[in-house]
């Protein structure tokens, strides 16, 4: 016997927004799926059973679908559930460009289907550095990428988020926890409250001057949120993110001992007005950055109850992450089996140094397996946030992590396959591409996890640009956290000896990219090219454009500005090809998406260079834009003819850029 999934089976409302917001998504499912008239009326209905486990649900199916659960998640997976079994829509639909064919009908086996659980208690997602989905809309709607984000993570099986940075957390909240999600927030922005320098103007913002601000601050964001699941973050670090005593003058918090005790009495005192307005709260405080060294060296106190969240350095490796140039590596891990342990773990992260905003993550699945292996055999699986940032580059790394809060072993090489048995059409080119990125991604340290984002390449090189302009006799103090050179050229150097090497490699990969690019056709072929693919040009042009801006450096520090300056103009064009394989990559709803990559900012580096270019003219051209020009533009026999000094407009640097490039050819 078999139940006929069609466009006349009807689905519950369901009783909450949460249980209704999921019910619309799977009537939205069969829309999609089953576009043409009704084959038999049935229907899919909801029992409650307060026996059931929290956020389990079992589906009878017979002559009715009946989903059987005792809380909301417990419906809401359900529902999801047969949205991705039985209708075949995957968990990153949205984001991976399913297509729905369409069909009549699909035929479901009667009998009891049951959830896998999660070995991870809260897991979930933090929408951080979301730059890019903050400025982009869906069919002109700004809230919908929102919708997709939450919806993806929902499919994931997630069931915690932080529903993005600052005022994105605040306005986002509600619509995350009517999707049934729990939420929590930023480790920066404890219990979700305003910012005391935008909510107190002109006042100090200092603990010490003005507590009962901070307490008001807080107790008016527990309030706001008591009606929420929530898990509430404790901690305290300064108007940002970064320690609070950075903007200490008095010389007070000098002391590790001061610092802890701070920040355990300020943890004690979120906690009470917790505890003040909500009933059976669930608490957790980042062991992140700073704190990490603090509280390993015993000098914070924590209330059992809260969970104790350790963070990986943003590169995917569970030690402290490096502050400027400090890299102490500590492993962040608890030293012993714990309880009430969690993590915060970065696919994405944001430096200012080498991390990956926009491409993937730059180390393996089977670097990230063994990490988050050791992660559940300490037993920090109370809590898991990850870091998604904005979702579409992520996604391969996204998937591969929520099979690990499901507890399965992951690897690069079933991870690819998988992958692309489910995204690309099993396309075993799509799998070996996935599966060697990292391979070809330049590493600019000795440890495993030290492989270059396109921070790396874009941020780095600015200060080198400024650096020029403002003193090149000096070194620039902004590159020390790698090169500590006494001069400009030994620091620009340095990075010239991490990319150089790697061009080859790197090319290598990208033209196999283009190789499995060309095997498509149509709508795999523009997901193929605007996600790995794109992730290779990003790579490729970037890192080759560092190596030749480093070659131009080099000329233009020995005074040779000519060659300097026709050398910069080549780093510029590679950079921009960067540039343009993101704007290629924006069809359909996803036009608009790269409109705002302003970290790593590729466009601005391409301006940057163009400054250096106007500088470096400055020195090599004569102080009437005349003498360059003629070289470009003139006859051999003509250029020291000097009855009209100048035939056109005088050209601008980029103009006289191209017109040399043309002669030169």
């Amino acid at each position: 016997m078999q139940f006929i999934l069609n466009s006349g089976t009807h689905v519950a409302e369901g009783e909450t927004r949460a249980v209704r917001n999921a019910s619309e998504i799977l009537k939205r499912d069969i829309r999609r799926v089953f576009p043409g008239p009704a084959v038999e009326r049935n229907s899919i209905v909801f029992r409650n059973d307060p026996s059931a486990e929290q956020e389990s649900f079992v589906l009878e199916v017979g002559k009715d679908i009946t989903v059987i659960a005792g809380d909301d998640l417990g419906f809401v997976y359900g529902l999801l559930y047969i949205s991705e079994k039985f209708l075949g829509v995957k968990p990153f639909w949205f984001w991976m460009d399913q297509k729905f064919e369409g069909s009549d009908s699909i035929c479901v086996d009667h009998g009891i289907y049951s959830c896998v659980r999660p070995i991870v208690k809260y897991r979930g997602w933090f929408v951080n550095d979301e730059v890019l989905i903050m400025k982009w809309n869906v069919n002109g709607d700004s809230t919908e990428p929102w919708r997709m984000v939450f919806e993806a993570l929902l499919r994931c099986g997630g069931n915690l988020v932080i529903p993005g940075t600052d005022k994105n957390s605040r306005k986002y909240r509600e619509l995350a926890s009517d999707m049934g999600l729990w939420i929590t927030q930023h480790h920066a922005e404890p219990l979700g409250a305003e910012m005391f320098v935008r909510e107190y103007p002109g006042v100090t913002p200092s603990y010490d001057e003005h507590p009962e601000l901070f307490h008001r601050l807080w107790e008016e964001a527990v309030l706001a949120q008591k009606d929420s699941k929530v898990i509430w973050t404790l901690g305290f670090r300064g108007q940002g993110d970064y320690p609070f005593w950075s903007d200490d003058k008095t010389g007070k918090y000098s002391t590790p001992e001061a610092r802890g005790g701070l920040i355990s009495d300020i943890i004690e005192k979120q906690r009470s007005l917790v505890l003040k307005h909500v009933k059976d709260p669930v608490f957790c405080t980042n062991i992140y950055g700073e704190i990490t060294g603090l509280y390993e060296g015993g000098y914070i106190t924590l209330a059992e109850d809260i969970i104790k969240v350790s963070a990986d350095n943003g590169y995917g490796k569970m030690v402290a992450r490096r502050q400027d140039k400090h890299s102490v590596r500590i492993s962040s891990l608890p030293k012993a089996h714990t309880e009430h342990g969690g993590i915060y773990y970065h696919v994405s992260f944001y430096d200012l140094q080498a991390a990956n905003h926009i491409t993937m993550l730059q180390n393996s699945v089977d670097f990230v397996n063994r990490e988050l292996t050791e992660v559940i055999e300490k037993n920090a699986v109370d809590y898991w946030i990850i870091n998604c940032s904005n979702v579409r580059p992520h996604v391969y790394f996204l998937d591969a992590i929520r099979k690990k809060w499901f507890g399965e072993e992951i690897s690069d090489e079933t991870h690819s396959t998988v992958f692309s048995q489910v995204y690309f059409g099993g396309s075993r080119g799509a799998a070996e591409c996935l599966r060697e990125y990292h391979e070809a991604i330049p590493a600019y340290g000795e440890n495993e996890d030290e492989h270059t984002g396109e921070q790396f390449y874009n941020e780095n090189v600015r200060y080198m640009v400024n650096q020029y302009i403002r003193d090149r006799s000096e070194p620039s103090g902004k590159l020390s956290w790698f090169a500590a050179g006494e001069t400009l050229w030994e620091q620009t150097e340095k990075f010239y000896g991490v990319c150089r090497p790697a061009v080859e490699k790197l090319r290598k990969y990208h033209e196999k990219c283009e190789e499995v690019s060309r095997g498509f056709s149509g709508d795999l072929k523009r997901l193929f090219d605007g996600t790995i693919m794109l992730h290779a040009d990003i790579h490729r042009f970037c890192a080759e454009g560092l190596a030749v801006f480093a070659e131009g450096m080099k000329l233009a520090l020995s005074d040779d500005h000519f060659n300097a300056f026709m050398t910069l103009g080549r780093s510029a064009e590679l950079y921009n090809k960067a540039v343009r394989a993101m704007r290629r990559s924006e069809y359909g709803i996803w036009k608009g998406f790269y409109f705002n990559e302003c970290f790593a900012d590729i466009k601005h580096t391409v301006y940057m260079i163009k400054k250096m270019m106007g500088v470096v003219r400055e020195f090599g051209d004569n102080a009437r834009h005349d003498l360059w020009y003629r070289e470009a533009v003139y006859a051999p026999e003509d250029r020291k003819v000097m009855t009209l000094l100048v035939n056109d407009n005088h050209m601008e640097d980029w103009e006289l850029y191209e017109a040399f490039s043309t002669a030169l050819r």
